[in-house]
């Protein structure tokens, strides 16, 4: 039985819904009692209830993004909404509503227990990002189709399975349906499953749960294709070469030239653009692998910086903890001295002189942190020569090669502009054997059109080649630019934390002897 408008009004969760209901359900002593008159920070609710509130529609639970039980039955909820923050969400309980679809749980990858019981629900689908699902109670909703259970198979989690009330439970095979095709369930409308049942039910099903797993093994495996093709498009897109390892850029040369697809029915030019996307894919994929074995180049270039910096980085301060460390050894000793002696005069002696050693170990340090600075300026120039330098012949070469892609296309060009004007002088005087669709035939109406035509397409081409090679000089003149930057932005900020360090500790080192001072004075 579904939840129905009663006479209080419905509710729509705002801040003082959720104020009360966090106020009521946090801690009832002193503690308790100064939290609500504090701003309450939602971001620290671990568990929150808000059953039997009338409310109509999810919202303003961003702020509760660590919120780990959310209880929302007994409510009129129509749909699932709102909860796209709660990404650390476990349990969720969306009972006995008025809720028609499952949607609106894409971020709650953490959810293991979720109950949908007592809604209007037909269909089991859009759980696909709830990974660690466990438990899943859908009973007294309308679901009528055993399919739904096939897609419950990817839960690999899931234990416990409720739908009781459903129409579904009325099919003749439904148990034995369910425990064949859910292997791994052990509850079913709160009974544990028997395991000779099971067995049986495996066997009534063989054959088909047999040709499921083949088809399941089979999209697997378009899936993990599918994602090692990504992997391998991000890393050509590094290298700043993705899609040129075949005709793709020539392909897209004609996907918008009408007037050049035409004119490839023509014999004559059906063999050209043949021997043309032969050549121009070669020099695409020279392109490619240019780019590839560059890319590896840059890396091992950036590798064998970072490495350098850090051994700078760490030679620098090893020699700043042995600085240290003489310096703590000698000032203990030091301030063991100074607490012993008695004479006022050499007491003042004493800590003028540990006051000259800390200044002395200051500019120690702080000489070690400039000559340290100086080293990897020089080693960040460097660098930045180093990788301007390959960027640079990278984009040279990638323009020399592109340049021989237009070089083509300018010869195909001529090519099909020649064949164009002999096929339309053969159409003049009737003397062309082959027959030509309307829509090509209407290109040789005259000269210009023709002649328009073949330029049109030649335009095209060119832009498509220019488009490319911008496109590829821009990103990698960008990469380069943002790269330095970086690498010049890490090491000031490096060394203003180090300098920090160094004056944190000096300023520690000579209070504690400005405080002994105060001491021994009194």
């Amino acid at each position: 039985m579904n939840r129905i408008y009663d006479s209080v009004e419905p509710r729509v969760m705002d801040d003082d819904i959720l104020k009360l209901a966090v106020g009521e359900q946090g801690p009832q002593e002193e503690a308790g009692q100064l939290a609500k008159q504090e701003d309450i920070l939602f971001k620290d609710v671990l568990s929150l209830q808000l059953d039997f509130q009338n409310i109509l529609r999810i919202d303003n639970l961003w702020q509760f993004e660590n919120l780990q039980k959310l209880q929302l039955d007994n409510n009129i909820i129509e749909r699932i909404e709102g909860l796209e923050n709660l990404t650390q969400l476990v349990w969720l309980d969306l009972s006995f509503n008025n809720i028609k679809v499952i949607e609106g749980l894409d971020t709650l990858v953490n959810l293991e227990d979720l109950s949908l019981f007592n809604n209007r629900i037909s269909k089991i689908d859009s759980l696909d990002a709830l990974v660690k699902l466990q438990v899943l109670s859908l009973g007294n909703n309308q679901i009528d189709n055993m399919l739904n259970i096939i897609y419950l198979r990817q839960f690999k989690c899931l234990r416990t399975l409720s739908l009781s009330g459903n129409p579904i439970t009325q099919t003749e095979a439904y148990k034995m349906f369910i425990y064949a095709h859910l292997p791994d369930l052990v509850y079913l409308d709160f009974r544990r499953i028997d395991d000779h049942m099971k067995e049986l039910a495996e066997m009534k099903y063989q054959y088909s749960i047999d040709e499921l797993k083949h088809q399941e093994h089979l999209r697997q495996a378009q899936l993990e294709e599918e994602q090692a093709w990504r992997v391998k498009l991000e890393e050509y897109k590094m290298a700043f070469v993705e899609h040129l390892n075949g005709s793709f850029l020539f392909d897209s040369m004609y996907a918008e030239d009408v007037e050049g697809s035409k004119l490839s029915c023509l014999p004559i030019v059906s063999k050209l653009l043949e021997v043309y996307k032969d050549k121009f894919v070669i020099i695409c994929l020279n392109i490619f692998d240019y780019g590839l074995k560059q890319q590896e180049k840059r890396k091992l270039e950036l590798n064998t910086f970072n490495e350098c910096v850090q051994e700078a980085i760490q030679e620098n301060q090893e020699q700043g903890k042995l600085r240290i460390a003489r310096f703590e050894e000698m000032h203990l000793l030091n301030l063991s001295a100074i607490r012993e002696e008695s004479e006022l005069l050499i007491i003042e002696k004493k800590i003028v002189e540990c006051s000259e050693d800390i200044s002395a170990l200051f500019n120690v340090l702080m000489t070690l942190e400039m000559q340290l600075v100086e080293q990897l300026e020089e080693a960040i120039n460097m660098f930045e020569r180093n990788i301007t330098d390959m960027v640079d012949m990278f984009i040279e070469n990638v323009q020399s090669l592109m340049a021989q892609c237009r070089d083509l296309e300018n010869h195909h060009h001529e090519k099909l502009l020649e064949i164009s004007i002999s096929t339309l002088e053969k159409i003049i005087k009737g003397e062309l054997d082959e027959e030509l669709p309307d829509d090509v035939r209407a290109l040789f109406a005259d000269k210009d059109t023709i002649v328009n035509a073949v330029g049109a397409s030649h335009d095209i081409h060119l832009l498509k080649i220019d488009n490319r090679e911008d496109e590829l000089v821009t990103r990698i003149n960008s990469w380069c630019t943002h790269l330095v930057d970086k690498i010049h932005k890490d090491e000031v900020m490096r060394n203003r934390k180090r300098v920090k360090e160094i004056s944190q500790y000096i300023d520690h080192m000579q209070s504690e002897l400005d405080n002994l001072e105060c001491g021994d004075m009194d």
